[in-house]
């Protein structure tokens, strides 16, 4: 039987398991999937279970998708470029980190019907998944984007990834047609202290959170009048891309699994 896990610190909110062993069992494929959560000091020993095919796959959430790459021997390309990897996979016997974020992002807000191109974007958040989002944004043709960090230095330092990026100090709201939260705040129903309340109606508010279903972030974007997403389908599509990698095949996306993830 295979083995696949997400490791993270904090891991309890992470509805992968849920979400591949119910693929598993649709697919006919005979595998587990659980949740570790981990400390930097075991990212070595995991990862090197890989190579010794004691684990089939690992996807990685935070504080680790840029810490894992210093054990891993290769990476795709967009790993390489946002210095993220979120997927890792044993081919030909090298480690390769991948970044399925991307393609995660990217498709949760076409599913979305929202036309982003050419739409001002503020970022809450410099860590994590931030780097994936400024890629495919990038790749969306969106006309500008901003970030603000409660560490101001962590997001000066994207700038030496993504060129024409503007960084503003916490607390300073720019002009933006797209806010995304993609701090932890929420996660445990904490409110973000910003003043939002002079921000225009019709924005798009969308928080990375996906449990809870809808943050304190959300609840006040939809207060001042505007459309709201949380993270959910872009975990679905950054998990069907990881499960092509390791299985050769897309799952079905469907009603069904957004009803059977929102039941947990």
């Amino acid at each position: 039987m295979k083995k696949y896990f997400v490791i993270g610190n904090p891991i309890d909110h992470s509805l992968s398991p849920k979400l591949h062993n119910y693929w598993f069992k649709e697919n006919n494929i005979n595998a587990t999937y659980d949740k570790k959560k981990i400390d930097e000091t075991d990212l070595k020993s995991i990862i090197l279970k890989v190579k010794e095919k004691k684990i089939n796959g690992i996807n990685v959430t935070v504080p680790f998708k840029k810490k894992v790459i210093a054990y891993l021997d290769k990476l795709s390309p967009e790993a390489k470029q946002t210095q993220s990897v979120n997927t890792i996979t044993l081919s030909n016997n090298n480690l390769v980190g991948y970044n399925t974020d991307i393609f995660g992002f990217m498709r949760a807000i076409k599913n979305l019907n929202f036309k982003i191109e050419g739409k001002k974007i503020f970022i809450l958040g410099a860590g994590g998944v931030v780097p994936s989002i400024i890629f495919a944004l990038k790749q969306m043709s969106v006309s500008k984007i901003t970030i603000s960090n409660r560490t101001r230095q962590k997001a000066d330092d994207l700038k030496n990834l993504f060129e024409n990026l503007n960084v503003k100090d916490w607390g300073d709201i720019p002009e933006f047609d797209v806010i995304i939260n993609a701090t932890s705040l929420g996660l445990k129903n904490e409110k973000i202290n910003l003043d939002l309340s002079k921000v225009k109606n019709n924005k798009l508010f969308y928080d990375v959170i996906y449990n809870p279903t809808e943050t304190n972030f959300l609840k006040k974007g939809k207060e001042l009048g505007n459309m709201t997403e949380n993270g959910k389908n872009m975990f679905i599509f950054q998990a069907s891309a990881a499960f092509k990698l390791w299985h050769g095949e897309e799952p079905k996306y469907n009603s069904e699994i957004l009803k059977f993830l929102n039941n947990d």
